[in-house]
């Protein structure tokens, strides 16, 4: 068996994953932080990156790292209860309930909806939902030629459509920057960072993982270290992808609010943008490339729940499966966007903390040599703090107080850990509970060692 493959082997793995990580979120979220950021765009972008880039890097490593089957595998380190838990939880809310709908209907408004009247708004969303999920079904019922449909047809369509854009954008500018907009002025790179959490990657990056480790099994290499290598070297080409055109199109936004003004989502800054330097073809354009960006990242998250909950309910079809995601994900993209997004963040206030402590974890493992108490201990500190930072996210989407039961913790987090404000509580806890449990799990290893 080989062990090394050919750099466009490397390079095929690689653009499937870039294709499915690139779609709904990673189109306007990276434009709306651009125009609220302004002036403070770079050090908005770099938050931005470390989460929408470095995390989903850093998760596909872990878990071929981990050299773990999947994902609930690796999370049963914590505890099995905990692993069908956490990646049941993950896995609904990359495909069904938030991320697939949102490619859908960001694919409509961003693509189609700048043709249709008003009134015609809600049929036509309906209309192009129902051929859209109709493509991702077919597609999802062939999995095994994922690569060959997602890496070699359609993702070369999206980076050219995409590059072209943001060639015209960085040539010549549509206006100058301007001041960055209230949460941007003095805390740009904590906002930029919090804003990656919106594109998901680094939760689809756990799930994605083992989706490129099956493909690079498939083409023979069959050793840990070399599939570390390749899942590092296919991974990397996928980030730079990405990262390039993230940094692009929060240029677009960024130079856009001269000319345009400030858009409440990301979506009419990417119409206008294109407009502006194409007239009506860039519109088409635009049409044409977010639906292959989101018909690629709606097919890769099917698929991944379809086998995920084949394994949880084997009695339950792959095919029916998918049909079921795929209609689930069709009837939630008609309630719309704006209600889609409200809803995520709470839940990705409450995953993303347990999602980046796990990849942690996951690396530093063989240091406190898998200790259950260090994976167990520090996942518990994490979801006491990062549960609130959900219920906080989740009164403030939808505008109501604080559950009075909510308040005193609320308060006593506010004031006893650092940078709770800013979304990021989690962090110095959860990295003293791996320092203390882990020195506590080698003394105990060390005096075992020795009484026998």
């Amino acid at each position: 068996m080989k062990g090394k493959l050919s750099f466009s082997s490397y390079a095929s793995i690689g653009v499937m994953l870039f294709a499915l990580f690139f779609g709904a979120g990673n189109l306007i979220f990276p434009a709306q932080l651009g125009q609220n950021a302004g002036t403070n765009l770079w050090p908005s972008i770099i938050g931005f990156l470390i989460t929408g880039v470095g995390l989903p890097l850093l998760g596909i490593i872990a878990m071929s790292f981990s050299g773990s089957r999947n994902l609930q595998e690796l999370s049963s380190r914590v505890h099995p209860v905990y692993a069908v838990f956490f990646t049941s939880l993950l896995y609904l809310t990359i495909g069904p309930f938030f991320a697939s709908p949102r490619t859908g209907t960001v694919a409509f408004d961003v693509g189609i909806a700048p043709f249709i009247n008003e009134s015609s708004q809600q049929m036509g969303l309906f209309i192009f939902t129902l051929l859209f999920f109709a493509v991702v079904l077919l597609f999802s019922l062939k999995p095994a030629k994922l690569v060959d449909n997602v890496g070699k047809f359609l993702a070369p369509g999206l980076v050219v459509l995409i590059a072209v854009l943001l060639v015209a954008v960085i040539t010549n500018p549509m206006g100058a920057m301007e001041a960055p907009q209230e949460a941007y002025t003095n805390g740009a790179f904590i906002t930029g960072f919090l804003e990656g959490y919106n594109t998901m990657d680094a939760l689809a990056s756990l799930v994605f993982g083992i989706i490129v480790i099956n493909a690079i099994r498939a083409m023979g290499v069959t050793s840990n270290t070399d599939i570390l290598k390749a899942t590092v070297k296919a991974g990397s080409i996928a980030i730079l992808l990405l990262g390039a055109i993230y940094v692009g199109i929060a240029y677009l936004g960024a130079t856009s609010t001269q000319a345009y003004g400030i858009f409440e989502t990301g979506g009419p800054i990417l119409s206008n943008g294109a407009s502006h330097y194409f007239g009506t073809l860039g519109s088409v354009l635009l049409a044409i490339a977010i639906t292959l960006a989101c018909l690629t990242t709606a097919i890769g998250l099917t698929v991944a729940n379809a086998e995920y909950f084949h394994t949880l309910f084997p009695k339950i079809s792959y095919k029916t499966l998918v049909v079921f995601f795929a209609t689930i994900t069709f009837v939630i993209a008609n309630f719309g966007l704006a209600n889609i997004i409200t809803y995520s963040v709470p839940v990705l206030m409450f995953l993303y903390p347990l999602a980046i402590v796990l990849i942690l974890l996951t690396f530093l493992s063989p240091l406190f040599n898998h200790a259950t108490i260090v994976y167990s201990s520090t996942i518990a500190v994490t979801f006491l703090i990062s549960i609130f930072d959900g219920l906080k996210s989740l009164c403030e989407s939808i505008g109501i107080e604080y559950f009075s039961w909510m308040q005193p913790i609320v308060g006593f987090y506010e004031q006893t850990l650092p940078l709770y404000n800013q979304g990021l509580g989690w962090l110095l806890p959860a990295i003293v509970v791996i320092t203390v449990t882990g020195i506590i799990s080698r003394i105990q290893r060390k005096a075992t060692v020795h009484a026998s």
